[in-house]
C-alpha cells in the first residue's frame, strides 16, 4: 500500500470538497463527482450517501481506480474497501469536519453509506 505525503495528506484533509473521476474498463476516466473527504489517521476516505447503489461508487467497482483532486492536488488513486474497524473513525472525522451540516451528516452516516466508505491510496 502506498502511502500520502504529509503535505498531499494535510492538503486534501483541509479542503472542504474532493473531485473523484473512477477510470472506466477501458482505461479512460469518467466526469469527476464532487464529494466530501475526511482524514483518518494516515489514510484519506470517501464514501456514498446512496451506499454501494451509487452511480460514482458503482464506477470504482470497475478498475478500482481512478484520480482525485482536493487542496491543489492532483494524484491517481486505487480505491480500497474500507474494512469495518476503520469505520468509527471515519463518522468522527466526517462529523468533525462537517458537523455544522447537521442534516447533511446524518445522512452521510448511515448503515448504507458506511459500507461504501472507501480509502483513497496514491499510486
Amino acid at each position: 500500500m502506498a502511502e500520502w505525503n504529509d503535505a498531499d495528506l494535510e492538503k486534501i484533509a483541509a479542503a472542504e470538497e474532493l473531485d473523484l473521476a473512477s477510470e472506466r474498463d477501458n482505461g479512460t476516466l469518467r466526469d469527476p463527482v464532487t464529494m466530501w473527504v475526511v482524514r483518518s489517521g494516515d489514510s484519506l476516505y470517501v464514501h456514498s450517501v446512496k451506499g454501494t447503489d451509487g452511480p460514482w461508487y458503482r464506477g470504482t467497482r470497475s478498475r478500482r481506480q481512478g484520480r482525485v483532486e482536493a487542496g491543489g492536488v492532483r494524484r491517481d488513486v486505487t480505491f480500497r474497501p474500507a474494512d469495518p474497524g476503520e469505520y468509527a473513525g471515519v463518522d468522527a472525522a466526517y462529523r468533525e469536519k462537517y458537523g455544522r451540516h447537521t442534516s447533511i451528516v446524518e445522512h452521510v452516516l448511515t448503515e448504507a453509506a458506511r459500507v461504501s466508505t472507501l480509502r483513497l491510496e496514491p499510486r
